[in-house]
């Protein structure tokens, strides 16, 4: 299976020999004259290369999300050099309610971005909004929680040959730093799309429900065997093997989580098979949606509150 091809924050390109622009037009030329003789569109977006873009062509991705016109509590920024990641410099924002500041002792959620984002990617109007739909929910009756995130890198949340770590980064690094800015860490959140969906239940499942409280991932990007993946996203097969989320789902038991997919994701059939493995069926589901921010918008309600009602039950 090829990566997704179209979205923001999406892992690197998978490897191929056809070119993506030849598999999309001849996708889209075989959607339009199957479509003109009668076949189902849902039954080509199922065999026919270029699945997001087939969808999306075909009106198949459902409404895009927006984010809510509301008053945002305060952003905090800032950067710390980071020993896990070799000495990478990387920004951070922490996103408080309306209400709340520096200081509070507040639950928080941390946000693992998508391949090529940055911490700054989680929030503002133009991006995924977090801190409007953290404050809309805080409007609605939720309590109050803060949502973090930070730079991650594109090394796809794991530990490297190389010796980089982005995911020893946010537990040794990133969250005493939360710590000393008054935010209670003992318990956390962890939100994430794309590559940061992968890594965040990644992450999850290495520091149990002692640790973790929920997470909940946005179109995870998930793959069944090594040979599958996008060149750089792992090391090789056994990096593969030793980080893989499918057959490790009891780790998660304990935590709540969510998992959501657009039926227009190339990578909705391995997520739902993901999904297929847990005893109990987590929160969430497959309905109609690409791999962009559209449709991540759109999951960005349900999950800020799946994870705000974990942290603060």
């Amino acid at each position: 299976m090829t990566e997704p091809d179209d979205g923001q924050g999406e892992a690197a390109p998978a490897r191929r020999r056809v070119s993506r622009r030849t598999l999309i037009v001849s996708g889209a030329a075989a959607a339009v004259v199957a479509v003109g003789v009668g076949v189902p569109a849902a039954s080509l977006a199922g065999v026919l290369p270029g699945r997001s873009t087939l969808y999306r062509l075909l009106g198949l991705d459902g409404p895009a999300g927006t984010v809510p016109h509301v008053e945002s509590g305060p952003l905090v920024q800032g950067r710390f050099r980071s020993g896990a990641r070799l000495g990478a410099d990387c920004g951070w924002t922490i996103a408080y309610p309306p209400g709340s500041g520096p200081g509070d002792r507040l639950p928080v959620a941390v946000v693992l971005h998508g391949y090529s984002n940055t911490h700054s990617t989680a929030f503002g109007a133009h991006a995924h909004g977090l801190e409007a739909f953290l404050a809309q929910y805080v409007a609605d009756g939720g309590q109050p929680y803060a949502i973090a995130s930070v730079d991650g890198g594109n090394t796809y949340w794991h530990p490297r040959h190389s010796g980089e770590d982005a995911s020893a980064m946010v537990v040794d690094e990133f969250l005493p730093l939360l710590g000393r800015h008054g935010l209670d860490t003992e318990r956390i959140g962890l939100l994430g799309w794309s590559m940061g969906g992968y890594g965040a239940l990644r992450l999850a499942g290495v520091l149990g429900p002692s640790r973790v409280a929920a997470v909940a991932a946005a179109s995870p990007a998930l793959w069944h065997a090594f040979p599958q993946t996008p060149h750089g996203s792992f090391d090789d097969a056994a990096d593969f093997a030793r980080n893989t989320v499918f057959g490790r789902q009891d780790a998660l038991e304990g935590v709540a989580v969510r998992v959501d997919c657009g039926t227009g994701d190339g990578f909705c059939a391995n997520d739902e098979d993901y999904v297929a493995g847990f005893a109990s069926r987590p929160a969430g589901g497959f309905t109609a949606g690409g791999h962009n921010n559209a449709y991540w918008l759109r999951m960005n309600p349900a999950h800020v509150a799946f994870v705000g009602r974990a942290l603060t039950p």
